[in-house]
């Protein structure tokens, strides 16, 4: 009889112990999930609260690069337009090489000076992910504004799908879609992800870039801040709400944030 009921104890102790470590467990990866999205980078697609943003060094190791016009202008032989590549909706594009032997796009628009500017690309640079075209620094001076990106060399999937662009490329076989569309719908997913979210506004093919090896490269995002509180380019820039794509949750504040994210992508890439 002794025995049972030791056996019984025994057999108690074991399960509430067991309980207590799912519990614990349960517990420690809540409170680190949490941890992460406190100290996570952030942005808003609201521009009203551009002029108040800070970039703190928990944010990030890296800031955004001051640039100097003549780097730039070196950079690109004068702004040549051999090296014009493209024209977008904060201006023109052209691929240069830094001092440094680092090839990169950069955006060129008139503008001028503005902190809001300087505080909007320093709080987008910190932002990275592998399916983001990375955002490396700003210039303003003459009354223009740059930005300095990353340079992703295969092109836009719309030039691959539709031959859109100078150069018409291999169209893409349906396994290449399929893997840039996952890879643009975690570039996606990782600025929704980030508190308070950053919604892209003009999510389409030609804002997603492909590199050597074909890794998806969500391009723009936060562009659209730029566009609505630093737009002093005239008319002809100006953008209305029927030329942009945006995701379903930007209108509606759902939870079911990848659910529609992966149901946008494939639309557009399978």
């Amino acid at each position: 009889m002794s025995g049972t009921l030791a056996a019984i104890l025994g057999g108690a102790a074991g399960a509430v112990a067991l309980v207590g470590i799912v519990v614990f467990f349960i517990w420690y990866c809540l409170s680190h999930k949490r941890s992460i999205s406190r100290t996570s980078e952030t942005g808003s697609s609201d521009p009203s609260v551009q002029l108040g943003r800070h970039v703190g060094v928990e944010l990030s190791l890296r800031e955004a690069r001051r640039f100097e016009m003549e780097e730039l202008s070196l950079a690109t032989k004068g702004f040549s337009d051999k090296n014009l590549i493209g024209i977008g909706k904060l201006g023109e594009v052209y691929k240069g090489l830094l001092n440094d032997g680092m090839l990169v796009a950069i955006k060129k628009r008139p503008g001028a000076p503005s902190q809001a500017f300087v505080n909007e690309a320093r709080y987008l640079a910190p932002i990275q992910h592998r399916n983001l075209v990375t955002l490396l620094g700003y210039c303003q001076e003459n009354n223009l504004q740059f930005l300095v990106y990353e340079y992703v060399p295969n092109g836009s999937v719309s030039s691959h799908l539709y031959g859109a662009g100078q150069v018409l490329h291999e169209k893409l076989e349906f396994k290449n879609r399929l893997s840039i569309a996952l890879g643009a719908a975690k570039g996606l997913a990782h600025l929704h992800s980030l508190s308070p979210r950053i919604v892209h506004k003009d999510f389409k093919t030609a804002n997603v870039l492909v590199d050597e090896n074909f890794i998806a490269k969500v391009a723009d995002a936060g562009l659209r801040n730029f566009l609505g509180r630093f737009d002093v380019a005239g008319p002809s820039s100006q953008v209305t709400a029927d030329e942009i794509f945006l995701a379903p949750e930007y209108y509606s504040l759902t939870t079911h944030v990848y659910i529609s994210v992966y149901r946008c992508i494939f639309h557009h890439f399978v």
